[in-house]
């Protein structure tokens, strides 16, 4: 049993809030990286928790990022790849999600924003022990407006639901340009209405994932454009969920954790973030699936770390669950208890040997859990060309990888091949990839 269930919560369990953004590049928010505007929210919650550097996703596109988030799982388990259309069936209900997992404890438990884990009766979120949920079901660029392809997407309207019921039946450019703020008002209402209990509030904006819409408030405040607005109101989103919490005395019992479903979706150019690595969404390298991550809990996270320790987002259910002394969860879990990691504990370590990292259904290679090395096997991936313009897709090709091994040490980008000079680690890690391959190919190959 971790640390922190020797009587961190002897009163009641600590609350969870979990901020996942929607395409967020790893650079765009203060401290990762340094933008032409400020986000002192975020700022503040990095210092006053702790700051990882090192964390991925397992595969870089929507849908199945959240599957893996909620239940701990990775692709070839739960079963989600890629992004799901309107109606999708999404996640399967035999996978047990967090919510589910924590209402025997007496949690409250919301989410709002964008789902995309199921688009039907019994994958939405109130079928999924939500108490309470507002939002989208899929992507806002799911819709008739869309740039490249509105006659395929026109087909359904964008539809926002709240607590079972459809309350916006096709959504406007107008609508869109309250997401943010709705979220926030829900997620500072629900606080205010449970604060009593422990709750589970799960936010996950649509935005910054395109098609980018801001409140008039924000609308040219940042100095950087449409993007850098769309960030500067996320980050006063993660201030109202700070100050309501800070309005109840709940900031010390309460786990806050910050980080994005993927890097940023590069093809949209000016309307997409920025990251310092190779690649972006939808790809398997560093930009696409390394998300900024922060985590604060004043009783037990030490304040204003930095932490380089790799670990993955199927590792935040266990630890979670270990947190609030759920010894014995139902259902198979990927990931483990890193506890001593979020806690900067002495020598912690993961406790992995590997990641694996796919896109849709197509699985790509492994990192070493010690976070040095990243073997892809050959796949094609997009590349992008030209890059978009005010919320028009630019221009891409398929290129492809061949075996490759890369240093993410002394190669954080992934530009040298190095597969030659350690034939050793290169065995190893294929040896991996080909049994976890066999697993993958033969989930993503059901219908």
């Amino acid at each position: 049993m971790a640390v922190a269930a020797n009587g961190l919560h002897a009163k009641r369990p600590p609350n969870i809030v979990i901020i996942f953004l929607d395409d967020s590049g790893w650079s765009d928010f203060e401290p990762f990286g340094d933008p032409p505007y400020e986000t002192p929210h975020v700022d503040r919650l990095a210092r006053e928790g702790t700051r990882f550097d090192n964390v991925y996703v397992p595969q870089a596109v929507c849908s199945a990022s959240r599957a893996s988030l909620l239940t701990g799982t990775f692709p070839a388990r739960h079963r989600v790849f890629g992004a799901h259309e309107p109606f999708g069936r999404g996640l399967e209900p035999d996978i047990p999600i967090l919510p589910e997992l924590l209402k025997p404890l007496g949690y409250a438990t919301a989410h709002f924003g964008k789902w995309h884990l199921g688009d039907q009766p019994d994958t939405r979120p109130l079928a999924r022990s939500f108490d309470e949920h507002a939002g989208l079901m899929y992507s806002n660029d799911m819709w008739r407006h869309h740039p490249g392809n509105p006659e395929f997407w026109g087909k359904h309207p964008l539809q926002y639901w709240d607590n079972g019921k459809v309350t916006i039946a096709d959504m406007t450019p107008d609508d869109q340009k309250h997401l943010t703020r709705w979220s926030a008002e829900q997620s500072v209402d629900f606080i205010n209405r449970h604060h009593d209990q422990p709750f589970l509030l799960y936010v996950a904006p649509s935005m910054p994932h395109v098609p980018l819409f801001c409140s008039d408030e924000f609308l040219g405040k940042s100095g950087a454009g449409l993007y850098g607005d769309v960030i500067l109101e996320l980050d006063w989103m993660v201030g109202q969920i700070m100050s309501a919490l800070e309005a109840h005395d709940l900031t010390e019992n309460t786990i806050v954790i910050f980080s994005s479903d993927n890097g940023p979706w590069e093809s949209y150019g000016d309307h997409a973030g920025t990251t310092p690595f190779r690649g972006a969404k939808r790809t398997g390298f560093d930009g696409g699936l390394r998300s900024a991550f922060i985590v604060r809990y004043p009783a037990a996270i030490p304040a204003g770390q930095r932490s380089n320790t790799l670990f993955n987002t199927v590792d935040i259910v266990p630890t979670l669950l270990s947190l609030v002394d759920v010894s014995s969860p139902p259902g198979e879990f990927d990931g483990t208890d890193i506890w001593p990691i979020w806690t900067s504990a002495p020598n912690a370590t993961n406790p992995h040997d590997y990641y694996p990292f796919s896109t849709a259904r197509t699985f790509q290679g492994v990192i070493s859990a010690d976070g040095r090395w990243k073997l892809h096997v050959p796949h094609e991936y997009r590349k992008v060309t030209v890059p978009g313009r005010d919320g028009r897709p630019g221009r891409s090709v398929m290129a492809s990888i061949e075996l490759s091994l890369f240093d993410l040490i002394n190669d954080p980008l992934e530009s040298t091949n190095v597969i030659d000079q350690h034939p050793e680690v290169a065995a190893r890690l294929q040896t991996i990839a080909k049994s976890h391959a066999k697993w993958f190919n033969q989930e993503a190959a059901q219908p």
